[in-house]
C-alpha cells in the first residue's frame, strides 16, 4: 500500500489554504518599499532611504516563551502575534532603530489554516502598531515535534538608525534622568513561573475571576505586551535618548544594566509605580521575595530611558496627557549599574 506525506502528518492543502486566509492582512501592512508579494521565497525590501546618512541596520528576535500555552487553552490566538511583534521591535528600538519590516514562523503538530491565520492576524496588528511590514514567515507542520494542538510563535524584525543617532552606553552620563514607560501587564517574560504558580501550586482555573482584575485570569494573562515604538521614536529622532532598555527576562536586575556603561549606576525608585494587581497576586499565591518578582517580572514598567536633565520638560511635554509616564530615577557614579528601590 502506497502513502503520501498527508498520511505521514502534513497537509500541504492546509498550508496553501493558510496563503489564502492571510494573503489580504499581510498586504496591509506593507508600504512601498515592500518590493515583494506573499508566496515567494523571500520578501525583498528597499533600503534606499535618501535621508539618512549612514543607515545602519538593527535586527532582534525573539519568541513569546510558554505564553502560548496560555492562548492554546483558552483558544484565543488572535493577539499572540502582538507580543511576538512587540519583543522584537522594542529591542532594536533601544538602539534607536525604526522597524521596517518583520517576519514570522509557526512551528504546529497540525496546520488548522484558520488557527494559523488568527495567529498571523496578531503578529499583522502588531506590525501596524510599530509601523513595520510584515514581508514573509514560515509556517512548518511538524507531527512528532509537537503535539498536534501545540504550535511555537517566534519572529525577527529589521529596522533602521543612522550611524550617528545610534544609542549605545557612551551618552549616558551622571545626572541624566530615568523615566518610565507603563507595561500593559505580564508582557511576555516569565510565564513557566506563572504557569507553575496557577496551575501546579493553585490549580486556578483561566476562567476564574480575582478582586482587582477587570479580566477573568485567562484574559488578564494573555494581555499583549506594549509596543512603544510609536511613543519614543519621535524623542529618539530628535537626539534626547541617552540609553534605553527593555524590561524583559531577568527583569530590572538583568536589564537595566544593559544601557548603563562602566563606572555609573542607574538609582531607580519604583516605589511609587502603579503596580498590576496581577504582580500582586501572583506574588501572593507563590509566596513569591519582591527581590524575586523584580528579578523576573516588569512589575508594571515595560521600558526606562535616559536623558539630560536639561531635557525633562521636553520629554514631559511630549508625553503631555499620556498617564503611564514616571520618574524614576538618576545615573550617578558607582560600580553597581542597578541600586532599585521598590
Amino acid at each position: 500500500m502506497s502513502i503520501n506525506y498527508k498520511d505521514a502528518g502534513v497537509d500541504v492543502a492546509a498550508g496553501q489554504e493558510e496563503v489564502k486566509l492571510i494573503k489580504t492582512i499581510v498586504e496591509k501592512t506593507h508600504d512601498s518599499n515592500v518590493l515583494s508579494a506573499i508566496g515567494g521565497f523571500s520578501g525583498l525590501y528597499d533600503i534606499n532611504f535618501k535621508n539618512i546618512e549612514e543607515p545602519v541596520l538593527a535586527s532582534g528576535t525573539d519568541g513569546v516563551g510558554t505564553k502560548v500555552i496560555i492562548a492554546q487553552k483558552m483558544k484565543k490566538n488572535d493577539t499572540i502575534g502582538i507580543d511576538c511583534v512587540a519583543m522584537c521591535v522594542n529591542d532594536i528600538l533601544c538602539q534607536g532603530a525604526k522597524p521596517l519590516f518583520f517576519l514570522d514562523y509557526i512551528g504546529a503538530g497540525k496546520l488548522v489554516p484558520e488557527k494559523m491565520a488568527e495567529i498571523v492576524k496578531g503578529v499583522s496588528l502588531g506590525c501596524k502598531i510599530a509601523g513595520a511590514s510584515l514581508i514573509g514567515g514560515e509556517t512548518a507542520e511538524m507531527p512528532g515535534v509537537y503535539n498536534i494542538d501545540d504550535y511555537d510563535l517566534a519572529g525577527f524584525a529589521v529596522g533602521i538608525v543612522d550611524k550617528k543617532k545610534i544609542i549605545d552606553k557612551s551618552l549616558i552620563k551622571e545626572g541624566d534622568i530615568l523615566f518610565g514607560l507603563s507595561s500593559s501587564g505580564i508582557h511576555s517574560n516569565g510565564y513557566s513561573l506563572v504557569r507553575k504558580i496557577v496551575f501546579e501550586e493553585n490549580n486556578f482555573s483561566l476562567d476564574q475571576k480575582f478582586q482587582g482584575l477587570e479580566k477573568n485570569l485567562g484574559q488578564t494573562l494573555l494581555e499583549p505586551t506594549k509596543i512603544y515604538v510609536k511613543e519614543m521614536l519621535p524623542l529618539v529622532e530628535e537626539g534626547l535618548i541617552h540609553g534605553m532598555c527593555h524590561i524583559t527576562g531577568g527583569g530590572f536586575y538583568e536589564n537595566v544594566p544593559r544601557m548603563i556603561p562602566n563606572g555609573f549606576c542607574a538609582k531607580v525608585d519604583l516605589s511609587k509605580v502603579k503596580r498590576p494587581q496581577i504582580f500582586n497576586l501572583l506574588q501572593e499565591w507563590g509566596n513569591l521575595k519582591l527581590e524575586d518578582m523584580y528579578g523576573t517580572f516588569n512589575m508594571g514598567i515595560g521600558l526606562i530611558f535616559a536623558v539630560d536633565k536639561n531635557d525633562e520638560k521636553k520629554v514631559m511635554d511630549h508625553f503631555k496627557g499620556y498617564d503611564s509616564i514616571y520618574k524614576v530615577g538618576s545615573v550617578v557614579k558607582g560600580d553597581n549599574k542597578i541600586d532599585l528601590k521598590y
